[in-house]
């Protein structure tokens, strides 16, 4: 158990407890990855290029204590099945997990042959995702079927009192948000269904969201370990921030345990990057170093994720909520995490593992 207030009560010695004192550290909300590849990504080159999946300490070191988990590229030798478990494994083991059903493709892999009974019956699914979108690997959806996916995505949310949100990827192709913008123009589906990622890829592409943005989208930038012909995420939220936004609606994921490919004109892949949970963290530190101040960005990292997923005891520190908070030093160096009033980091040392993690060093 944890408790939070203005005054907490001296408990005598004889009731078991633990003081730690944080004097010196920032302390926030726990951070919540809304893009995990739990079971790994990858394939695009062969089976050889599987990413093997997340393990817990990559979460926690990160600060997360709250996690997406999505498929991606391979709905075909990934499963929902795979999903779902690999979601419930990381529950089990103290971090709060939710995933999304489907992959790029369309139509959507489910786990019961129905998005909508997915989201309502399964209890981790929050919604579909991450459909793919502008990308040479997506299955070049018709308006037609994005909003059949879409509505039956909102309305499983509301039947269930889940989010229900529709996660998109978004690749660089010249279309951009074309399609996601004819569905704001022809549908009634509310704006706050549509969730794009990767939308700082491309420089026009994070140009273009801001459109998307004031018509009530909130879109999500991706903690890219490079840049490429995009922007790092510390570098777009800046930039955000400077020109005024509205600072609730942009979000931050990792594109954890994910294939990053780049690929040629004509498909062929040239190289290849694993997504890190801990490029959060690098994200926020550079933020720090550029003289923004924690609680004007936090949010992007904790409460507005919690919004944009319908999660309200997830993304602040209050009397009631869930018992996860990271401790930061002046330099954005996590020092302790908290999950579910546990901890799973304390003073930079990593106390819990996953099961098949053993004893040598997951982040060495």
């Amino acid at each position: 158990m944890a408790a939070i207030d203005t005054d907490l009560p001296v408990l005598p010695r004889r009731l078991p407890h633990e003081e730690i004192d944080l004097d010196g550290l920032f302390v926030m909300p726990g951070l919540i990855d809304a893009h995990v590849h739990l079971t790994g990504g990858g394939g695009e080159a062969g089976p050889e290029t599987r990413v093997p999946p997340v393990e817990l300490s990559h979460l926690t070191k990160a600060g997360v204590t709250t996690c997406v988990g999505v498929l991606g590229t391979d709905g075909t030798t990934r499963t929902m099945r795979d999903l779902v478990a690999s979601t419930l494994a990381i529950r089990a083991l103290g971090v709060s997990a939710y995933c999304y059903t489907g992959s790029y493709q369309y139509p959507v892999p489910t786990l019961t042959g129905s998005i909508r009974d997915d989201i309502v019956f399964v209890d981790p699914i929050i919604g579909v995702g991450e459909l793919a979108l502008s990308d040479h690997r997506s299955s070049q959806l018709t308006l037609a079927e994005l909003l059949r996916v879409a509505s039956d995505a909102y309305t499983a949310g509301l039947m269930s009192g889940k989010a229900g949100v529709l996660h998109l990827h978004m690749g660089d192709g010249p279309r951009q948000f074309q399609l996601l913008e004819e569905a704001l123009d022809t549908a009634e589906i509310p704006a706050r269904v549509y969730h794009p990622t990767h939308v700082n890829r491309r420089v026009d592409l994070f140009e273009a969201s801001q459109a998307l943005v004031q018509r009530g989208v909130t879109v999500d930038v991706t903690a890219f370990p490079d840049a490429g012909d995009g922007l790092l995420a510390a570098a777009a939220i800046d930039r955000w921030l400077l020109e005024g936004h509205p600072i609730d609606r942009i979000t931050c994921s990792s594109d954890g345990g994910g294939c990053l490919p780049v690929f040629d004109e004509d498909g062929e892949l040239l190289s290849m990057d694993v997504g890190r949970s801990d490029v959060l963290v690098e994200t926020i530190q550079s933020l720090l170093h550029m003289g923004h101040q924690l609680e004007t960005f936090a949010p992007i990292f904790t409460s507005n994720i919690a919004r944009t997923l319908r999660l309200p005891d997830k993304g602040h520190l209050s009397p009631g909520a869930d018992a996860d908070l990271v401790a930061l030093d002046p330099e954005g160096q996590v020092r302790y995490v908290m999950c579910a009033g546990q901890w799973v980091v304390r003073d930079g040392d990593i106390v819990r593992r996953g099961n098949f993690e053993g004893s040598r060093k997951a982040d060495s």
